[in-house]
């Protein structure tokens, strides 16, 4: 998996290309939490349960249509008056990508055992044919050390730069709006 630090700052960079009027503190932290929520299923590990199963980390809530369920329930949930409008739409879309991208950078990991993007319709494990992402250790105290510095390091390659290009895109394209 991609680092907490890597999702967040992926959420944070699709954030920049939604409206001001959505964007908020609360706009930004639900889209945090979406982005790191997918992996509340390492807690499987706990109960025994298998990586490759359909429960399994990696498995159901990487999959594209967890991503849409829960981009939806954190728009209901939060967001409630405007659910149905186009702004509730707009606000589901950026968590389901917020959460999507959870699963897209994992695949492009260099360990692990592939993403479930289409489960429960397909519970095969997918990876990208293109893996630069060093795979994050799973635990805190795992991060710290010289495996968590090379995670940070590729991060800062594959995910920092893209991400960085696109809330500059955003900036100047709103400029440009705005003149």
């Amino acid at each position: 998996m991609a680092s907490a630090f890597g999702h967040a700052f992926t959420a944070i960079a699709l954030g920049t290309g939604f409206s001001k009027t959505v964007r908020s503190w609360k706009f930004w932290l639900l889209g945090i939490f979406c982005s790191i929520f997918p992996d509340a299923d390492v807690i499987g590990f706990k109960f025994n349960i298998a990586y490759e199963s359909f429960w399994g980390h990696r498995g159901f809530s990487h999959s594209l249509l967890f991503a849409l369920l829960f981009g939806a329930l954190i728009t209901l949930i939060f967001y409630r008056k405007r659910f149905l409008s186009k702004q509730g739409i707009l606000l589901t879309f950026y968590f389901f990508l917020c959460t999507a991208s959870h699963g897209v950078l994992d695949a492009l990991t260099s360990g692990g055992h592939g993403i479930a993007f289409f489960s429960p319709f397909d519970n095969t494990r997918y990876f990208f044919p293109w893996r630069p992402i060093q795979v994050s250790p799973i635990g805190v105290e795992n991060f710290f050390s010289e495996w968590g510095k090379r995670v940070i390091m590729s991060e800062l390659v594959w995910i920092g730069i893209p991400g960085t290009l696109l809330i500059m895109f955003n900036f100047i394209r709103r400029k440009f709006r705005k003149a």
